[in-house]
């Protein structure tokens, strides 16, 4: 991909300091864009409507969001660790599309993306709380995208695991012998796809290029889960 794909382009990416944040911002600067790097919570309607006014304008929108995964068995999952992990990662997602989708829509032209998760497309033990939000977030995604793909819009996610990122897979993670057992075990790949390897897809699908993709969601967890 060229380096000048996103040239002139402001890019909104939330959640910057966490999940694939860090490594999102570097690869989009370097991909000539102007990056809004917001690291606010987002947990209520005000706080979404005062980050998109300050940005002003958005021609692209990285939705990233992360929380520490829940790991309750099914049957002891409060109904507080449910409505916390939908609050963090589902219910921002209308908020955000709502702020920026209609000056995209009235330019006809604009690009979501929603950093998701694997999680939501193969089954995991002791997961439920939050594969069900992940899982409404490709559901929101795909429905979205479908909806606004005729004004020029494209919205798309990417479903990742067993990505390099310093919430879910810290250096202690990684350094741990079970950990690489792990990989070598169930990731046909053998190794964690690199961080940048996955800013750099975010990247192209958020460039011109990449007008094509309608609501579709990309698994990128070197073969966790088979296509």
């Amino acid at each position: 991909m060229q380096t000048h794909s996103l040239q002139d382009k402001r890019v909104l990416i939330t959640h910057a300091h966490a999940f694939m944040g860090p490594a999102l911002c570097e690869v989009f600067a370097l991909h000539g864009a102007t990056v809004i790097a917001s690291t606010e919570p987002l947990l209520s309607a005000g706080a979404v409507a005062s980050l998109v006014a300050a940005a002003e304008r958005v021609d692209i929108l990285v939705v990233n969001l992360a929380i520490p995964a829940p790991t309750t068995e099914v049957t002891l999952v409060s109904e507080e660790e449910w409505n916390d992990t939908f609050e963090a990662l589902v219910h921002p997602l209308p908020r955000l599309f709502q702020a920026v989708l209609p000056a995209m829509i009235e330019r006809r032209a604009g690009k979501i993306l929603v950093m998701g998760s694997a999680s939501a497309l193969r089954g995991m033990k002791r997961a439920s709380t939050y594969s069900a939000a992940r899982g409404a977030q490709l559901a929101y995604v795909q429905a979205v995208g479908v909806e606004v793909a005729i004004h020029n819009v494209q919205v798309n996610a990417i479903a990742q695991n067993f990505v390099d990122n310093v919430t879910y897979f810290p250096a202690e993670v990684q350094a741990n012998p079970r950990f690489q057992e792990r990989l070598k075990r169930e990731v046909p790949l053998g190794r964690l796809v690199g961080a940048k390897e996955d800013a750099e897809f975010a990247a192209y699908l958020c460039s011109e290029p990449a007008g094509c993709f309608v609501g579709q969601v990309f698994p990128v967890c070197g073969g966790w889960v088979p296509r």
